[in-house]
């Protein structure tokens, strides 16, 4: 069950987010969902959960020209950022819900969506919203976080963070981002979105890189809604879970530049049989 704040990225978050986290874990896999998109033949795309626009800027590197692409964000302070970042050609930005996309049937020749759908509060229905504005020969491809004891990073900021707060541990990390990670639960929700075709499940590992522990501390505590749970328990302990988390990193990869694993699951489904 996620929570109301697991969704909000504002404040200071967007930046922190784009500096340390999207360098940290997301480019090798946003560079991975462009290459896909690539090899078909696609006039128009959607980007669902543009987050800071990672995965938007790898796809208008790869994509022709003359492919349309819009991508959408629930949260405006995301796209403003991305918006700021800019992109190589142009891209219509929108703020949009995935539960209730703002477009008419079958708009899109592909679907992207990059470890958002997580945080999707009903995901058949917000699967029946991208197969409703899919083309009929389209693809909807989304790449989700696996279980958080493969992504060590996450999983030692997780158990650090506890530490300070044993009787109310925050567990945004493992309940949200790493809370997805179901092959068979994947597939169900689809299908109850209206794909009827077998999803294509394909499970990738990279390595994730740091010139030091407090960079992936930072990333994880004040770049995601980790910071919201952690200031819910007092606003003055932001700091001392930082510490804490690079501490930890610290013991576990080194106190000089660290690496961890990650490991995510991609999915592909087209629309029919």
């Amino acid at each position: 069950m996620t929570s109301a704040s697991d969704k909000v990225f504002a404040g200071s978050i967007p930046r922190v987010y784009e500096e340390y986290l999207v360098p940290l874990i997301f480019g090798a896999y946003a560079e991975d969902l462009a290459r896909r998109v690539a090899t078909r033949p696609v006039r128009r795309v959607l980007e669902i959960a543009a987050g800071t626009g990672v995965v938007t800027r790898a796809l208008a590197a790869a994509l022709p020209a003359g492919v349309e692409i819009v991508a959408t964000d629930l949260n405006p302070a995301m796209i403003d950022h991305a918006q700021t970042i800019g992109t190589s050609r142009p891209v219509t930005w929108r703020q949009a819900d995935a539960m209730q996309l703002p477009f008419e049937d079958v708009e899109f020749d592909a679907i992207v969506c990059q470890f958002g759908v997580m945080f999707f509060p009903d995901k058949p229905k917000a699967f029946a919203e991208a197969r409703r504005v899919l083309g009929p020969r389209g693809v909807f491809l989304f790449n989700v976080w696996d279980r958080i004891e493969e992504n060590d990073f996450a999983d030692t900021v997780t158990d650090a963070v506890a530490t300070m707060f044993p009787a109310d541990p925050p567990r945004f990390l493992a309940r949200t981002p790493h809370g997805y990670h179901d092959r068979g639960a994947i597939a169900r929700d689809l299908m109850q979105g209206g794909f009827r075709a077998a999803p294509e499940i394909e499970t990738r590992a990279e390595a994730s890189r740091a010139e030091s522990p407090h960079i992936p501390a930072v990333a994880y505590c004040q770049g995601t809604p980790l910071r919201n749970e952690i200031e819910a328990r007092g606003g003055s302990k932001l700091v001392a879970a930082t510490d804490a988390a690079a501490q930890a990193i610290a013991r576990r990869f080194g106190s000089g530049a660290v690496e961890g694993k990650i490991q995510a699951h991609i999915v592909s489904v087209e629309p029919h049989d």
